[in-house]
């Protein structure tokens, strides 16, 4: 092969190692999108779920919010 091929031939060889090191970094990125989506989805249950409890709790207590008077800046 001549130089030019040579040339070309090693370009091709660093896109294609350029290439993988791209495509392992996109993989490694959706799993971790995909695990911060899972942690995510899992605290939202658990705000809703702690919110279902104070609202329990005010109820058991008698605290109805819409009972209380306005703030006094009103």
């Amino acid at each position: 092969m001549n130089a030019a091929g040579d040339a070309v031939m090693q370009r091709l060889d660093e896109m294609e190692v350029k290439l993988t090191f791209i495509d392992d970094a996109v993989q490694a990125l959706t799993a971790a999108d995909a695990d911060q989506s899972q942690r995510l989805a899992a605290l939202e249950r658990a705000l809703r779920d702690l919110r279902g409890e104070v609202a329990l709790m005010r109820v058991a207590q008698g605290d109805d919010p819409r009972d209380e008077p306005p703030p006094p800046h009103y």
